[in-house]
Formats: structure tokens, sequence, C-alpha cells
């Protein structure tokens, strides 16, 4: 159990995102499904796997200098799927034991790194649009992609 939930406190960063892909969620998930995508995605955070959930997603303890979860969950929704990123963490070792001063540092520190955090899910979560979307035109259906190449190299 983490700091966070022990102490029946919300964790110093707390981050919840969501975006819409308009691909089958399999697809989605073959992507988190690789580990070697977990250290390209999230560089400086160690994390290790606490549950595969196949089509709906993963869960990692994330350990080191930040301690707590990290969970995409992929949920198909019509055509598509939702990717919901949650990360909940503190930094390791913080002494309780604060001076004011401490604390209010503290706090713009962790509001800072929630910002970059937030913005870094919606990075990773935009880059996987791209690039598993493929060009797919705004309204078109996810199938666009793949009757668009089988035409190509019909014709090409």
């Amino acid at each position: 159990m983490t700091a966070m939930r022990e102490a029946g406190r919300m964790p110093a960063i707390d981050v919840v995102d969501e975006t819409f892909l308009a691909v089958p969620r399999e697809r989605v998930a073959t992507v988190f499904a690789d580990p070697a995508a977990w250290s390209r995605f999230w560089p400086d955070l160690d994390v290790e796997l606490m549950t595969d959930r196949g089509a709906q997603g993963v869960r990692w303890t994330v350990v080191g200098e930040r301690v707590g979860t990290m969970e995409v969950w992929l949920e198909q929704v019509l055509d598509g799927t939702v990717l919901h990123y949650f990360l909940r963490v503190d930094p390791a070792g913080r002494d309780r034991r604060r001076t004011r001063a401490e604390i209010r540092r503290d706090a713009r520190a962790d509001r800072d790194e929630g910002r970059r955090r937030q913005r870094d899910a919606k990075r990773i979560a935009f880059a996987l649009k791209r690039d598993l979307e493929g060009g797919r035109p705004a309204g078109e259906p996810p199938e666009h992609r793949e009757k668009r190449q089988r035409n190509e190299n019909r014709h090409g």
C-alpha cells in the first residue's frame, strides 16, 4: 500500500487524462503491452508491471524518486477507444515534519510537476492518435486507413 493511501489523503501528483482514438482498443493495447514502450513514454519513471489486463490496459507500480501507481485503461467506445490515463504518485522519502515554508515550496513543486505530467500525458495520447489513426480524416470510420491502403495497393 502506498504512503498516500495509508495517510488517507490525495497523492502529491494526481493526473487523470482521457483521449479518444479512432482505432480498436486491441491495437492500442499492443502499444502498452510492450515494456520497451514504457521507458519511451515515461523515461523518468521507474515502473513495475502490476497487472496486464490485455485489451483493457495495464497497471503499474511506480518506484524510485516517485512512488505510487499508474494505469492505462482502454475503454471500447463506439468505433474507437477512450484511452484513460491515471498517475498517482508522491515524492519518495519526503519528511512529514516540515516547516510551513517547506510545505508551501513542496506544494508549488508538486503543482508544477503535476502540470508537466498532464502535458506529457496529452503529448503521448496525441502521438498515439497520430500514429495509430494514420491520417484518418475527421468523421471517417477507423477502417478508412486500411481501405485506403488496400486501394493504393491495388492501383499502385
